[in-house]
Protein backbone atom coordinates (compact mmCIF):
# COMPACT_ATOMS: atom_id res chain seq x y z
CA UNK A 1 0.00 0.00 0.00
CA UNK A 2 1.17 3.70 -0.97
CA UNK A 3 0.11 6.55 -0.06
CA UNK A 4 0.61 9.98 -2.68
CA UNK A 5 -0.64 13.46 -3.79
CA UNK A 6 -3.68 13.16 -5.98
CA UNK A 7 -3.22 12.59 -10.06
CA UNK A 8 -4.62 13.99 -12.93
CA UNK A 9 -5.46 9.81 -13.79
CA UNK A 10 -7.27 9.88 -10.32
CA UNK A 11 -10.73 11.19 -10.86
CA UNK A 12 -12.51 8.32 -12.19
CA UNK A 13 -11.58 6.04 -9.20
CA UNK A 14 -11.83 8.39 -6.69
CA UNK A 15 -15.54 9.55 -7.45
CA UNK A 16 -16.06 6.01 -7.78
CA UNK A 17 -14.68 4.97 -4.83
CA UNK A 18 -17.01 7.98 -2.50
CA UNK A 19 -19.89 6.95 -4.10
CA UNK A 20 -19.87 3.31 -3.65
CA UNK A 21 -18.83 4.15 0.42
CA UNK A 22 -22.06 6.73 0.81
CA UNK A 23 -24.38 4.05 -1.34
CA UNK A 24 -23.36 1.53 0.93
CA UNK A 25 -23.80 3.43 4.40
CA UNK A 26 -27.34 4.87 2.74
CA UNK A 27 -25.41 8.44 2.88
CA UNK A 28 -26.14 9.02 -1.16
CA UNK A 29 -28.57 11.63 -0.15
CA UNK A 30 -28.62 15.29 -1.42
CA UNK A 31 -26.94 17.84 -0.12
CA UNK A 32 -23.35 15.65 0.45
CA UNK A 33 -20.41 14.86 -1.93
CA UNK A 34 -22.73 12.02 -3.69
CA UNK A 35 -24.15 14.66 -5.98
CA UNK A 36 -21.48 17.56 -5.46
CA UNK A 37 -20.33 18.21 -9.20
CA UNK A 38 -16.35 18.59 -8.19
CA UNK A 39 -16.60 14.81 -7.00
CA UNK A 40 -15.64 14.17 -10.22
CA UNK A 41 -12.53 16.59 -10.66
CA UNK A 42 -10.85 16.34 -7.24
CA UNK A 43 -7.42 16.69 -9.26
CA UNK A 44 -8.99 20.04 -10.71
CA UNK A 45 -10.73 20.99 -7.30
CA UNK A 46 -7.20 20.38 -5.28
CA UNK A 47 -5.53 23.05 -7.24
CA UNK A 48 -6.65 25.48 -4.91
CA UNK A 49 -4.14 26.78 -2.94
CA UNK A 50 -4.07 26.03 0.66
CA UNK A 51 -5.75 22.61 -0.38
CA UNK A 52 -3.88 19.41 -0.81
CA UNK A 53 -4.80 15.42 -0.97
CA UNK A 54 -4.13 12.33 -0.51
CA UNK A 55 -4.81 9.15 -2.62
CA UNK A 56 -4.25 5.63 -0.72
CA UNK A 57 -3.05 2.95 -3.65
CA UNK A 58 -2.87 -0.89 -3.38
CA UNK A 59 -1.73 -3.01 -6.37
CA UNK A 60 -1.95 0.05 -8.62
CA UNK A 61 -5.78 0.43 -7.34
CA UNK A 62 -6.97 3.91 -5.88
CA UNK A 63 -8.32 2.17 -2.55
CA UNK A 64 -8.80 5.89 -0.92
CA UNK A 65 -8.66 9.08 -0.40
CA UNK A 66 -8.31 12.45 2.21
CA UNK A 67 -7.71 15.84 1.84
CA UNK A 68 -7.30 19.05 3.56
CA UNK A 69 -9.47 21.84 2.25
CA UNK A 70 -10.13 25.85 2.83
CA UNK A 71 -13.70 25.92 2.64
CA UNK A 72 -15.05 29.40 2.15
CA UNK A 73 -15.38 31.54 5.92
CA UNK A 74 -14.24 29.54 8.00
CA UNK A 75 -12.25 30.87 10.98
CA UNK A 76 -9.19 32.24 10.62
CA UNK A 77 -6.45 29.16 10.56
CA UNK A 78 -8.68 26.65 10.22
CA UNK A 79 -9.36 24.27 7.47
CA UNK A 80 -11.52 21.23 6.69
CA UNK A 81 -10.59 17.75 6.28
CA UNK A 82 -12.64 16.68 2.79
CA UNK A 83 -13.63 13.51 1.16
CA UNK A 84 -11.82 11.14 3.39
CA UNK A 85 -13.46 7.95 2.00
CA UNK A 86 -11.95 4.19 1.77
CA UNK A 87 -13.13 1.26 -0.73
CA UNK A 88 -14.64 -1.70 1.41
CA UNK A 89 -11.81 -3.89 1.14
CA UNK A 90 -9.16 -1.94 2.14
CA UNK A 91 -11.82 -0.56 5.27
CA UNK A 92 -10.08 -1.45 8.95
CA UNK A 93 -6.90 -1.73 8.01
CA UNK A 94 -5.97 1.71 9.66
CA UNK A 95 -5.56 3.83 5.82
CA UNK A 96 -8.08 5.62 6.61
CA UNK A 97 -6.60 6.67 9.89
CA UNK A 98 -3.53 6.91 7.97
CA UNK A 99 -5.12 9.16 5.49
CA UNK A 100 -6.21 11.45 8.08
CA UNK A 101 -3.30 11.69 9.77
CA UNK A 102 -1.05 12.15 6.69
CA UNK A 103 -3.58 15.45 6.22
CA UNK A 104 -3.73 16.44 9.09
CA UNK A 105 0.31 16.68 9.07
CA UNK A 106 0.13 18.45 6.38
CA UNK A 107 -2.40 21.21 7.04
CA UNK A 108 -0.04 22.02 10.08
CA UNK A 109 2.94 22.19 8.05
CA UNK A 110 1.61 24.66 6.13
CA UNK A 111 0.10 26.94 9.02
CA UNK A 112 -3.37 26.08 9.80
CA UNK A 113 -4.15 25.52 13.96
CA UNK A 114 -7.50 23.93 13.27
CA UNK A 115 -9.39 21.20 11.15
CA UNK A 116 -13.25 21.61 10.75
CA UNK A 117 -15.03 18.40 9.60
CA UNK A 118 -18.89 17.24 8.49
CA UNK A 119 -20.23 14.26 8.27
CA UNK A 120 -23.54 12.02 9.29
CA UNK A 121 -25.06 9.74 11.38
CA UNK A 122 -24.76 7.16 8.66
CA UNK A 123 -20.93 6.85 8.65
CA UNK A 124 -20.98 6.53 12.71
CA UNK A 125 -18.16 5.08 12.46
CA UNK A 126 -15.94 7.13 11.01
CA UNK A 127 -17.59 9.77 13.20
CA UNK A 128 -15.91 7.38 16.14
CA UNK A 129 -12.74 7.48 14.65
CA UNK A 130 -12.92 11.22 14.92
CA UNK A 131 -13.40 11.19 17.99
CA UNK A 132 -10.28 9.16 19.28
CA UNK A 133 -7.71 11.09 17.19
CA UNK A 134 -9.25 14.75 18.98
CA UNK A 135 -12.02 15.83 17.06
CA UNK A 136 -15.06 18.00 19.34
CA UNK A 137 -18.56 18.18 17.87
CA UNK A 138 -19.85 21.20 17.23
CA UNK A 139 -23.25 22.39 18.05
CA UNK A 140 -23.50 24.53 14.80
CA UNK A 141 -21.29 23.88 11.03
CA UNK A 142 -18.49 26.59 10.43
CA UNK A 143 -17.84 27.88 7.13
CA UNK A 144 -19.60 27.60 3.65
CA UNK A 145 -19.08 23.99 2.37
CA UNK A 146 -22.18 23.61 0.56
CA UNK A 147 -22.98 20.52 2.04
CA UNK A 148 -26.27 21.03 4.24
CA UNK A 149 -26.41 17.13 4.38
CA UNK A 150 -24.31 16.82 7.10
CA UNK A 151 -25.76 17.66 10.58
CA UNK A 152 -22.04 16.45 12.36
CA UNK A 153 -19.60 18.87 12.87
CA UNK A 154 -16.63 18.89 14.78
CA UNK A 155 -13.35 20.20 14.99
CA UNK A 156 -9.91 19.61 16.02
CA UNK A 157 -6.94 21.82 17.26
CA UNK A 158 -3.62 20.93 15.88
Amino acid sequence: MDIRPIESGDNEALAKVIRTALAEFGANKPGTVYFDPTTDALFELFRTPGSYYYVAIQDEKVIGGCGIFPTENLPQGTCELVKLYVAKEARGTGIGKQLMEQSMSWAKENGYTHVYLESMPELKKAVSIYEKVGFASLDHPLGNSGHDGCDIWMLKEL
